[in-house]
Parts: C-alpha cells; sequence; structure tokens
C-alpha cells in the first residue's frame, strides 16, 4: 500500500513542480527550456531527489539547478501549498543530461544510410 500512494505523491510532486518552474522568474531557470526527467521520494517523504535535464546541454541545466536551488525555500512553500502534505519533503535539484544524450542519438540515427528493402521477397527464396 505505501508503495502506490509513494508514486502517487512522486507524480503529484512532478506535476506541481512544473507548474511552480514557470512561474519563477530568475532568469536562470525562466531562460531555459526545463525538463524535469525523474523525481525520486524517500519512503518516509522527507527528501525528494529531482533530475533536471536542459535542451541546450548540460551546462545550462547546470545553471539551472543553481537558480533552482537559490528558490528552493520558495519551491518548497508552494508545494506544500499545493499537495496539502503534513510534511513537505527537501528538494534536492540534479543535473542530467539525458535530453543532449537522447539527441544525439536520433541525429545518430538520422544520419545513417539505410536503404529500406521493398522488394517483399527473400534473397534466400529459390522457389
Amino acid at each position: 500500500m505505501a508503495g502506490h500512494r509513494i508514486e502517487r505523491t512522486t507524480e503529484d510532486i512532478k506535476r506541481e513542480l512544473t507548474a511552480i518552474f514557470r512561474e519563477l522568474k530568475d532568469p536562470r531557470v525562466a531562460g531555459a527550456f526545463l525538463s524535469i526527467i525523474r523525481v525520486d521520494l524517500t519512503n518516509d517523504l522527507s527528501y525528494c531527489t529531482v533530475y533536471i535535464s536542459a535542451m541546450e546541454g548540460m551546462d545550462r541545466a547546470k545553471e539551472a539547478v543553481k537558480g533552482l536551488k537559490s528558490a528552493s525555500g520558495f519551491i518548497r512553500r508552494e508545494l506544500g501549498a499545493r499537495l496539502r502534505i503534513r510534511h513537505t519533503p527537501e528538494i534536492i535539484f540534479k543535473a542530467t543530461d539525458s535530453i543532449e544524450y537522447s539527441a544525439n542519438i536520433s541525429r545518430i540515427l538520422n544520419g545513417l544510410d539505410i536503404k529500406p528493402d521493398d522488394s517483399g521477397e527473400d534473397e534466400n527464396d529459390d522457389n
């Protein structure tokens, strides 16, 4: 039962953090195209690790994390007011390069010169 509660709370936190990020006026955060990749919540709901990625790359994500850390008090207060939970978890922001990594894989795959086989027949079919 507790696992379902943590999963629900994790999704609620992710949804509300996305909305809160839009309201932040810090240029390090507002000027970046940020994405919340993953939210990890401890079993006792005391700590919440939020993995952030930026479309512009890892350096931009690290800069945005600095802005988020400076606004963490505001973010935590807003999160507590919106979710109505007894104890608002301490939020830890970490930068990750998963968007940049997946974009690089996509570029590599699009750059491959693969020609589809349109004949519809097997090459080994001797009949």
